[in-house]
């Protein structure tokens, strides 16, 4: 212990003492005092970025604790965008929280203690390489947006969601500890590189080290809601609190693709054949019952968690295109694209629950389409807002989720699988029209609520922002793109 490097840890352990202390404080404070644990939460994401971007700017890969944690490129640029994505969503829910019951009574500053441990637990996601690292943030994580979900102890569609979010991620978590259990039992090592090496060696039979990886991939395909592994997303998305759907269609998003870059890019590349296969599976079907199932939702959250399975199959779509070639810069570009498109769904979808819960207030959720009619009647600003949110999510240029869709249909194209880039299209178009349909609602139907909305100014600035930025990063993606593909090709090199 002396000698371990606790550097590269010093974001996860200042995490760990400002929840701790965030906890004792609030505590002590009375119903109307609550905003300081709201502004102790946001400094500690503050600070917590301070440390990372000293990591990410040094630009250098470090290994700690016998190699169980890591800090390179990746890990730091997925931290960075996993704060922002944890602040926005404590500063859109603040509101909506309050006016529920989830930041009084007995309840307290819970909300924002569980979120912070959730953060922590991706926080160790991201930097792990070793299998029971790995396997302990994603316990953390789960075990707090469990808690989450079933925070409104009063209402029955909360508690409903929690048990079944809790009992198909104790089936996925039990898939994937096996997994892991067949490869340790395999190669006789629980570190991500020694793994490659035994996979890669022969010596070991690719009979068992299959059986492993197919678990691996059906833990990981659960974490990340594609099909078949997506039963629990809609009714979770729509059952949970909107602000604790936000937190689970957020930054967990983030956390779950760095593990599959982890799992199966730095510790099962041997077998990249087969898991290249199963994912390309995963992702045409997660594109087709996505897409097809979100037009016949009239809940938003539903369309939305529908919207997520197929966002996420062109995820998946980036992550099997790499390792097509000889050169290590072609996988690279693949990656990067994956990772481009994961972090732009988040800052995306994180816009897109900020304006349903602008429109929802206390005694009244704002989660049915109906909700949204002659939104621009009302707010000509925000319908703009959640209009170029939803143009971003159906691919229209020049946006950022055109910038996303045309990086990894390019990545798509590099394998020389012309069909997967035109299914990945016909799906594109068959999604632009339930997206389309809101905006349809907003600017041309008539109000059925003509109640004033009430924002405060941090929400307001923030949203507009979020909603700036979608159309920033469209016309200028060079920038994070960039980021990203430095990040991995530095990550994939070292």
């Amino acid at each position: 212990m002396n000698n371990t490097n606790l550097i590269p840890l010093y974001a996860e352990i200042f995490l760990l003492v400002a929840i701790s202390a965030i906890l004792l404080i609030d505590m002590f404070l009375s119903e109307g005092k609550r905003s300081i644990t709201y502004v102790l939460s946001l400094l500690t994401l503050a600070a917590c970025a301070a440390f990372t971007m000293v990591d990410f700017n040094a630009g250098t890969t470090v290994y700690t604790f016998s190699n169980m944690f890591i800090s390179d490129p990746m890990s730091n640029l997925l931290k960075l965008f996993s704060y922002g994505a944890v602040a926005m969503t404590l500063i859109y829910s603040r509101t909506y929280a309050t006016d529920r019951g989830m930041l009084s009574g007995n309840l307290g500053g819970e909300f924002y203690v569980l979120a912070l441990f959730a953060l922590l637990g991706q926080m160790v996601m991201i930097s792990g390489n070793n299998f029971l690292t790995i396997y302990l943030g994603l316990e953390l994580m789960s075990l707090s947006l469990y808690a989450l979900v079933a925070l409104r102890r009063d209402n029955a569609k909360a508690t409903e969601a929690a048990m079944k979010y809790f009992i198909l991620g104790a089936l996925a978590s039990g898939f994937l500890l096996y997994g892991i259990s067949m490869l340790y039992g395999a190669t006789g090592s629980l570190d991500l590189t020694k793994v490659a090496e035994a996979a890669a060696s022969g010596s070991v039979k690719p009979t068992i080290l299959v059986f492993g990886l197919v678990f691996v991939v059906a833990g990981l395909a659960f974490k990340l809601g594609v099909v078949p592994f997506h039963m629990w997303v809609p009714d979770v998305y729509q059952g949970a609190p909107t602000a604790v759907t936000l937190l689970l269609g957020g930054a967990p998003k983030l956390a779950a693709f760095a593990i599959c870059v982890r799992l199966l890019v730095e510790g099962l590349m041997p077998l990249a054949h087969d898991w290249q296969q199963m994912l390309m599976v995963l992702a045409v079907a997660s594109l087709a019952i996505g897409n097809l199932t979100a037009i016949a939702q009239s809940n938003l959250k539903r369309m939305l968690a529908y919207s997520t399975i197929a966002q996420m199959g062109f995820v998946l779509l980036g992550l099997m295109s790499g390792w097509v070639g000889p050169e290590s810069n072609v996988a690279a570009n693949a990656y990067s694209s994956a990772m481009f498109y994961v972090i732009t769904y988040v800052m995306t979808t994180l816009g897109s629950f900020g304006v349903i819960m602008l429109l929802a207030r206390a005694g009244f959720e704002a989660e049915e389409l109906a909700d949204f009619k002659g939104l621009a009647k009302r707010s000509p600003w925000f319908a703009s807002v959640m209009s170029l949110l939803m143009f971003s999510l159906a691919g229209v240029p020049p946006l950022m989720g055109f910038a996303a869709k045309f990086s990894v249909l390019q990545a798509v194209l590099g394998t020389g699988q012309i069909w997967l880039t035109l299914v990945a299209v016909m799906f594109s178009l068959v999604g632009a029209f339930y997206y389309l349909r809101v905006v349809k609602m907003m600017w041309f139907d008539e109000p059925t609520e003509t109640t004033p909305l009430a924002v405060s100014m941090d929400m307001r600035v923030v949203l507009s922002l979020n909603g700036l930025m979608v159309v920033a990063l469209g016309v200028y993606p060079g920038a994070l793109l960039t980021a990203c593909l430095t990040a991995m090709t530095k990550t994939l090199s070292s």
